[in-house]
């Protein structure tokens, strides 16, 4: 024992040693981001924001938390690594804040690198070793910082002449160094998607960039370090244009052609920090057809997205290094856009899961049929031999029984060789099956690759569950969600639309923000909603000569707060539950990430968007506005398609109605928060006098029921609550029995209705219901298209309705469910960002489920919530990450003792209400049992 004592005392001593003899800190800083990003590139954010999680020392303690913080700033590694923020040192800040702290340090100059670290104070007051560092680069704070200038070729897409003829172009730019620079940066922006090579070499992991903007009004640019690829002597730089969202109908301006365009500049570096040069885009670059080219059109509606054909014929040796004789190369066109450059300030897109064909059948008309097992979004390889100009086709599908869907099409021309390969650039394609034409021999399956393309972002959670369904649902939700997050927006489907849908993403946005890390993704989709605000939605005003300011799609310029249905892409229709994301996704955002600049930045949208809706009000009640698609309610519920479009009806003025409650309701915290009370009671006041409009009007008292009585009626009602208090329950039983009696444990709602009635009954801790609906297997049920061997989440409750998308955003509700749910980590209310957590024991029978699990990495660190049910006994295990506090929701089993098993010191019980006990506990591990 003894002995025992002494080699103890010798470590303690050698670990306050090694701490500069002081003691060390229970936790230390980890997981640093930037505006939401890890070490991000190219932003142009004035003052960005720091974040960072903690991480204990010693993972048996309780307690941790953080008093303090101190955050170094440096401009070279050097200084940083001495601890010496030359560009800011915030010194020690007494807060526990450690979630978008704003740089407060001497002004950020373009084109720089800057370093910056963090060190933490804990409970105690002991502090933290510094973080390892982490970085980012600025962009270019100022358009006229710009001397480049915008190229591309004498050709342009005319929508009259039928599908695109264009290929997609190469422009080159060769240039002399009389050294190896240190430091070059390429700053590019396009209007359709590039690529960027230099010296032969591609930069970058990522595809199709950049993320999908409104060309309208803006160009995104990424920041591409390309010093490690130049070299002394001669080098180029060549940029790979892709047709795309250049030719998009509603982005075509008469400021530019429909054609792909591309600005670009670099000031290259010498070690002695010497400028050796300037790179820009002008019109002595080089420009020559790629054997790529975009085949049909780009849009819904005209055509479709098409494909993609790679002619070999037309390959050009070296026509990226920089020994290629370019001089029969025709000259770039200037042109002169009116778009603001911005950076992209989200994650770019790239490969991901790579995907395997499951079988090849070889059929009698000499074409292959390849099931790659699962329903995707994305791209494809595939090798082909044949002679010399045979053109291989490849059709996809969604649907077994037909060779295409959608027209998606890729195409292959033989060359001189006799073989080659089969890759995307600048498109994607989606379904399960490919069907191979023209080939003289049959494909094998180990040769043939698919990938699911998406923005880069992160998972944040794992979820299991004792019912294989709900699994199922979890998991195909999730995979469904990630093939429609395709350029920094979620589409509503990735083969016939590919619109950025606001109805839609209320049944996402929530599933997103549990399942992944998307602060930097949802605020560029928010900035693309400011973007396309004083537009009027698609077909608002089709017999109005003054509707095409753009050829296909959209409408008039209007000005002010109307909203089209989605962005950026303009094109298709909705309603108020369409526009009103507006004000829905800040409010989550800030819920979620304790972020109050994403409410000020979208403050006076959603006070635009709302003073628009006012001029459509009488009576403390909004009316019916705009064409015939631009007053949706619910959709797609099931059997919507044989009732008819719900425009005009009665119960749709309902549904809408109660939405706009909902949106004021919203705005009015939102402004409570950032401090502007005028119009907080302004937009409160209106709710109040509307709620009791509608309910005036909509109750039927007998009944205990709204308008026409449908489910999608009673979860409005209880969405924009506008029901008195004293009638919410008896409103909630109502639904109930709608749900468990007459839909027999069905859903009955679309996407939006959908969308209200999973928010509602999440928030009333209903779990019991939503498991009845989501443990269905017959007609309307995510169980059926289990059943009938779906992998993705379809469009509609019915299957193979023609022309319907069976990889679509529609139903994506529960994935929000299965995380504040089933594993039971629910936001605080009053507390955003997770700093403050609740975790509840769903009430849900053994039968049902027996057992759940999540681990969640929130923005406050990783939460883990592990319940079991057996023979009549509970037990919980729960992670609460330091600096963290949780309420426990735990069942009151008829007074059964709660067992726990740490020191009552750290576990307080707090309150007994509605069958459950409530603890209060701090940062730790903890495990109850009853």
């Amino acid at each position: 024992m003894k002995r025992a004592i002494f080699f103890l005392t010798v470590l303690t001593l050698t670990v306050i040693t090694a701490w500069g003899s002081k003691p060390p800190s229970s936790v230390i800083p980890v997981n640093l981001t930037c505006e939401y990003l890890v070490n991000p590139s190219g932003l142009d954010v004035i003052l960005p924001r720091f974040s960072w999680v903690l991480q204990q020392t010693d993972g048996s303690a309780y307690g941790q938390r953080q008093t303090a913080y101190r955050i170094l700033v440096g401009s070279s590694k050097q200084k940083k690594a001495d601890n010496f923020g030359d560009m800011w040192d915030s010194g020690w800040i007494t807060s526990d804040n450690m979630q978008l702290v704003e740089y407060g340090g001497k002004p950020l100059q373009s084109d720089k690198k800057y370093y910056w670290t963090v060190a933490v104070k804990d409970e105690k007051g002991n502090e933290s070793v510094y973080a390892k560092w982490a970085e980012w680069s600025t962009g270019l704070f100022s358009q006229d910082e710009w001397t480049a200038r915008w190229i591309g070729t004498d050709e342009a897409y005319n929508p009259a002449e039928g599908p695109n003829k264009m290929q997609d172009p190469w422009f080159r730019k060769t240039f002399d160094l009389k050294e190896k620079p240190t430091k070059a940066t390429l700053f590019v922006a396009s209007v359709g998607y590039h690529e960027v090579y230099v010296n032969g070499k591609k930069i970058g992991d990522h595809v199709l960039a950049p993320a999908v903007t409104d060309h309208t009004k803006r160009a995104r640019y990424i920041a591409y370090d390309i010093a490690p690829a130049l070299t002394s002597g001669k080098n180029v730089i060549v940029l790979w244009l892709g047709t795309s969202w250049s030719i998009f109908g509603p982005y075509s301006t008469p400021d530019k052609p429909r054609t792909p365009l591309a600005i670009a500049q670099t000031d290259i570096w010498a070690k002695n920090g010497q400028k050796l040069i300037r790179i820009a885009t002008d019109e002595s670059w080089k420009t020559c057809p790629s054997p790529n080219m975009l085949t049909g059109n780009w849009g819904f509606g005209v055509g479709g997205y098409g494909g993609e054909i790679w002619d070999a014929r037309e390959e050009v040796k070296g026509w990226n290094l920089a020994t290629l004789d370019d001089s029969n190369w025709k000259k770039a066109t200037v042109y002169t856009p009116a778009l603001q450059l911005s950076a992209q300030q989200v994650e770019t897109n790239k490969l991901m899961d790579e995907l395997h064909p499951v079988s090849i059948e070889s059929r009698p008309d000499g074409s292959y049929r390849v099931d790659m097992g699962v329903n995707f979004a994305g791209w494809t390889q595939i090798p082909v031999e044949g002679n010399p100009g045979d053109t291989i086709r490849f059709l996809f599908s969604e649907r077994e029984q037909d060779d295409i869907t959608f027209g998606l099409m890729n195409a292959y021309v033989i060359g001189t060789s006799g073989k080659g390969t089969f890759e995307n650039r600048f498109n994607y394609s989606s379904g399960r099956w490919i069907t191979i034409k023209g080939l003289k021999s049959a494909p094998q399956k180990e040769d043939i690759k698919g990938w699911m393309v998406r923005t880069a972002f992160d998972e944040a959670t794992r979820f299991e569950c004792s019912d294989p369904l709900q699994n199922w649902i979890y998991n195909t939700v999730k995979w469904t969600f990630e093939n429609l997050s395709l350029g920094g927006f979620i589409v509503d489907c990735p083969q016939r639309e590919r619109f950025g849908y606001g109805g839609d993403a209320h049944a996402t946005s929530e599933t997103g923000l549990f399942n992944y890390k998307l602060g930097a993704f949802y605020t560029k989709w928010l900035e693309d909603w400011r973007d396309v605000q004083g537009t009027e939605p698609m077909t608002g005003n089709m017999n109005d000569p003054e509707w095409a300011r753009k050829q296909e799609g959209s409408g008039r310029i209007l000005g002010g707060g109307v909203l089209p249905q989605t962005a950026p892409t303009y094109h298709g229709g909705g309603g108020p539950a369409w526009g009103g994301i507006v004000v829905t996704l800040p409010w989550f955002m800030y819920q979620h990430y304790a972020d109050t600049r994403v409410l000020e930045e979208n403050f006076e949208m959603i006070d635009e968007w709302l003073a628009f809706l006012d001029t459509h009000v009488e009576n403390d009640m909004l009316k019916r506005y705009g064409g015939q698609w631009d007053f949706l309610g619910d959709w797609l519920w099931p059997g919507a398609t044989s009732q008819g479009m719900n425009n005009n009806s009665d119960e749709n003025l309902f549904f809408n109605n109660c939405y706009w409650i909902y949106n004021l309701k919203t705005a009015a915290q939102i402004a409570r928060v950032i401090g502007k009370t005028e119009e907080a009671g302004r937009w409160a006041q209106q709710a109040e006098r509307s709620a009791k409009a509608l309910h005036d009007k909509y109750y039927h008292p007998e009944d205990h029921n709204y308008s026409d009585k449908t489910m999608r009626s009673l979860s409005a009602a209880l969405y924009g609550d506008i029901i008195p208090a004293e009638l919410r329950p008896q409103v909630m039983e109502r639904l109930a029995k709608e749900i468990l009696v007459n839909q027999n444990g069905h859903i009955d709602v679309g996407i939006t209705g959908g969308a209200m009635l999973f928010k509602v009954l999440r928030e009333e801790g209903r779990d019991d219901l939503i498991y009845s609906m989501a443990s269905q297997t017959t007609y309307p049920s995510w169980g059926l298209m289990r059943e009938s061997g779906a992998t993705t989440i379809w469009e509609m409750w019915e299957k193979d309705l023609p022309g319907h998308s069976l990889l679509h955003s529609s139903f994506l509700y529960p994935g929000a469910w299965y995380i504040d749910g089933v594993s039971g980590i629910r936001r605080d209310p009053d507390i955003p960002g997770f700093r403050k957590f609740v975790v509840k024991v769903p009430k849900l029978t053994e039968t049902q489920l027996s057992h759940a699990k999540a681990s969640f990495d929130s923005p406050a660190g990783l939460i883990e919530s592990s319940w079991k049910r057996e023979n009549g006994k509970t037990e919980l295990n729960v992670t609460v990450p330091p600096n963290c506090t949780a309420t426990i929701l735990f069942p009151d089993n008829n007074g059964k003792t709660v067992d726990v098993n740490v020191n009552a010191d750290y576990v307080k019980e707090t309150d007994r209400e509605d069958g459950y006990i409530l603890f209060e506990i701090p940062a730790g591990k903890y495990r109850f049992s009853d």
